[in-house]
Formats: C-alpha cells, sequence, structure tokens
C-alpha cells in the first residue's frame, strides 16, 4: 500500500482524531502542522510543499497545510475534507478548550477565516470547495468515531488497502 491521504478540515470537526484512528489502522504516520513547520527548521531552502512532497514518498496522512493540492497529480492520494455544522463544532471547542460559547464561537470563526486565507493565498483556490476532494465526511451527522471506518471500508472495497 503506497496510500497518501490528505485531511482539510473545518476547525472543531474532530478531523485530528479521525487521522490519528485511521493512523493506527492502517499503521502509517500523520503529519501536521507542527510536524511540517519543525522540518522546515533548519532548512533555509525547503518549502513547505517540499517537505509534503518529500512526506508523501511514503504511506502516511497528512492533516492540512494544502497538501490536497500539492499532491493532486498524484494517483496514489486520496482527499478527505472533514466538515460539520457550526454549533456542533462550537461545542467541542467549548469542551476542549474550556470556552465559554462566545469565546469558542470567535475562536472558529477567526481560525475558519485563516484557514480560508491560507488556502486561497497558497492555491489560489477557494477553501472546502468539494470539487477539491474525492470525499467529504460531515462529523455532525457521521459521527466522528464512524469516520475512520468509512474511509477504511472504502479503501478496502476499492481494493486500496
Amino acid at each position: 500500500m503506497n496510500l497518501v491521504i490528505t485531511i482539510s478540515r473545518r476547525f472543531g470537526t474532530g478531523a485530528s482524531l479521525i487521522a490519528q484512528e485511521l493512523s493506527e489502522k492502517l499503521e502509517v504516520p500523520v503529519y501536521d502542522k507542527a510536524y511540517i513547520e519543525h522540518e522546515l527548521d533548519g532548512d533555509s531552502y525547503a518549502t513547505e510543499a517540499e517537505v509534503i512532497k518529500e512526506l508523501a514518498e511514503h504511506p502516511c496522512i497528512i492533516l492540512g497545510r494544502c497538501a490536497s493540492e500539492i499532491l493532486k497529480d498524484q494517483p496514489n492520494v486520496f482527499n478527505v475534507y472533514v466538515c460539520a455544522d457550526k454549533e456542533d463544532r462550537i461545542e467541542r471547542i467549548m469542551k476542549k478548550e474550556s470556552l465559554p460559547h462566545d469565546e469558542a464561537k470567535e475562536m472558529l470563526e477567526k481560525n475558519d477565516a485563516e484557514r480560508a486565507d491560507y488556502y486561497y493565498e497558497n492555491t489560489g483556490k477557494v477553501w472546502g470547495d468539494v470539487n477539491n476532494y474525492h470525499m467529504i465526511l460531515d462529523t455532525t451527522k457521521l459521527g466522528i468515531e464512524n469516520c475512520a471506518d468509512i474511509l477504511i471500508r472504502y479503501f478496502e472495497r476499492v481494493e486500496i488497502i
């Protein structure tokens, strides 16, 4: 298996939990913003795109960082977008960050705006456009706990894994 999964997500959807569960089931690493930025430290010539392309030479899961666009021409890449209802996301942020509703809502809106700006600045495309992904998972409707299994079943059915 040489599967590379990119996961783009709205803030507060639980996508990092899905990525972690997939990582355990598929026995592949998950790379996120912190890891990619760490890889850039000390390498003044590398760009995030170069780091992502190098990571994608082996099976892995990459969270965010425009990886779906950076790796769009690679046939072994499967792009997932994770979304959820706004109130569900706010509730999740309230619990995780121990914040009142208004502060969690403000954090969500700020984070979503930053992600949308980052994606547009680096790709010229609209973040969350369904045409940029192979599958969209709504954790409000499907439940975070079911999403990794949905992906695993799909990969098994199409004989990717």
